[in-house]
Parts: structure tokens; C-alpha cells; sequence
């Protein structure tokens, strides 16, 4: 199997749906009394949290490749190429 990039933003959002699923199997089950409304908010906070946590996340990886990956400097005598 090719290993592949962690992604923490998916991670937070299959929590919080799996939790979601959780919540209704417990009221499908007879464990609790879960009315329909009460999923929304915990979807709706756990793919906000998620989106928050990707955002991070791909922040910090492009600082740390910009770190890695310095940028040549031009040359000395060269002229910049300027488009009108």
C-alpha cells in the first residue's frame, strides 16, 4: 500500500459524523430519546472544526516547505522581464 498524507481535517470530520451515527443508533436502539434536531449542531461544529483544522494544517506545511525550498536568487547583471 503507498503511504499517503495525513490529513487531521478529515480525521475531526469523521469523528464528529461518526458520533453523529452514534447518537441516532442509540435513539434507533431504545438507549436514549434523541430528538431530530439535535444532530444539526454537532454536524454543522464538528465540519467547522474541521475546516478550521485543514485550514491550520496547510499552513503550517507550506511554512515548513518554504523553509526547506529557499528561493534562488537572480543573478547579478539580469534584468527582471517586465510585461506591459
Amino acid at each position: 500500500m503507498r503511504r499517503h498524507e495525513f490529513q487531521p481535517g478529515k480525521l475531526v470530520a469523521g469523528c464528529f459524523l461518526t458520533l453523529a451515527g452514534v447518537i441516532y443508533a442509540g435513539d434507533a436502539g431504545g438507549l436514549w430519546e434523541t430528538p431530530w434536531f439535535a444532530i444539526i449542531p454537532v454536524v454543522a461544529f464538528g465540519l467547522c472544526l474541521a475546516g478550521t483544522v485543514a485550514l491550520l494544517t496547510h499552513a503550517v506545511r507550506r511554512r515548513r516547505r518554504s523553509r526547506r525550498e529557499p528561493v534562488a536568487a537572480p543573478e547579478k547583471g539580469s534584468q527582471p522581464s517586465r510585461r506591459s
